[in-house]
């Protein structure tokens, strides 16, 4: 024993002044890391469990829902998921679609569908206020034209993955709540670009998941969303962010949801699956206007996000530089401290997926925990603040 606690004596002894600046903000950084993975990040597998061991409640009332959906120049995705939604195993609900100066055919098939299905209805953006061009316009127009209190938001292009999906979205309005969470994925294909589609879909929802289970809700995306409308009215929509193209799912929530008001969905049968972007460039079009929102969250939101990312980035810098001006010795620690991070991420992450029943992620997380980071800072940096345009 005497020797091993010699040996590791001279090992550190053997540390420079320099060496040992690096190995503390290694691990330092390292240790908020796995205070993220280990701590916050695994609400969500832990909700998991008390969901099959019963220790959450869920309501049995089936009250009336309004569904709204947006369309824009969307016949071809109308035609394919549009029936999924209104064939839904659901006693009473509405689907509301509003034409937002479609040129297309879209109102055409809207038409034809409503004399098939009673509980379909339409609405469509006056052309004196197809000027003001935003989807927080013509979906505000949508739930002014729903009937009931209780809507669920998603998009054209999405469907869901089973005629569940309203049962399981409703059953967690109990009394206290007015903000349900729901997970939105893509569909799978083979190719970089998809991979990397899915996992930052998947690490998105593993950080909005679990704030909110952890007291923070600070985000929730418009492909599977529900709310109140009375919350909706009570806040006055999204006025307070009129001039932000996004954020008629995340702005919203980080406004009006709290510790209180908001629970999770992550049934499987809850999911809705959504047609991804083809091309790298059109894919970034997307995240530069996700991002754009992120500068109005709340305080809290910003920091827990800012901490995470900073540590992160601080993370590979020191790894970097550890192993780029250090000896073996501070090599091989930087090495364990990297595996151990490594190790941490492979685990939540893909604990996380099963949940979500979602695709697995291996070597891949090395690969996107780089560059989806670079990618999101490029993006805030040279983007800034989108004003309101095309949707």
């Amino acid at each position: 024993m005497q020797i091993v606690l010699d040996y590791i004596q001279d090992f550190f002894a053997r540390l420079t002044q320099t060496e040992w600046i690096w190995l503390i903000v290694l691990g330092c950084a390292c240790l908020i890391q796995c205070v993220y993975w280990w701590v916050i990040y695994t609400y969500l597998p832990r909700f998991s469990r008390k969901i099959k061991k019963g220790k959450i409640t869920f309501t049995q009332a089936t009250p009336p829902v309004s569904v709204v959906i947006c369309a824009r120049n969307e016949r071809y995705n109308l035609e394919r998921f549009l029936p999924l939604i209104l064939e839904q195993d659901y006693p009473e609900f509405e689907v509301v679609v509003v034409d937002d100066g479609s040129t297309d055919d879209t109102n055409d098939y809207l038409t034809v569908l409503k004399t098939q299905y009673e509980h379909l209805r339409t609405t469509f953006v006056p052309n004196e206020a197809k000027f003001i061009n935003s989807k927080k316009f013509a979906l505000t127009l949508g739930i002014k034209a729903t009937k009931h209190e209780l809507l669920v938001l998603t998009d054209a292009d999405c469907k869901p993955l089973s005629n569940q999906w309203l049962r399981k979205i409703v059953r967690n309005f109990d009394k206290d709540t007015d903000v349900v969470l729901g997970y939105g994925t893509y569909k799978k294909t083979k190719g970089l670009l998809n991979h990397l589609i899915v996992f930052d879909t998947l690490m998105i929802a593993i950080q909005y998941f679990n704030y909110a289970l952890c007291g923070v809700p600070y985000m929730g995306v418009g492909r599977n969303l529900a709310y109140r409308k009375s919350t909706f009215t009570k806040n006055q929509g999204f006025t307070s962010h009129l001039n932000i193209l996004s954020g008629d799912d995340d702005l919203f929530v980080n406004k009006v949801a709290t510790k209180q008001n908001t629970r999770i969905e992550i049934a499987p049968e809850s999911h809705t699956e959504s047609v991804p972007e083809e091309t790298f460039r059109n894919w970034i079009r997307q995240k530069r206007r996700h991002l754009s929102t992120a500068t109005l969250y709340n305080f809290k939101s910003k920091a827990l996000l800012g901490l995470e990312s900073l540590s992160r980035g601080v993370f590979y810098i020191a790894l970097v530089g550890a192993l780029i001006v250090g000896e073996w010795q501070l090599q091989s620690l930087a090495a364990g401290i990297f595996l151990i991070r490594y190790i941490s991420q492979y685990i939540v992450i893909n604990v996380s997926a099963k949940k979500l029943n979602e695709r697995r992620f291996y070597t891949g997380i090395l690969l996107f925990d780089l560059i989806l980071p670079l990618i999101s800072l490029h993006l805030m940096l040279t983007g800034g603040k989108q004003k309101s345009s095309s949707w």
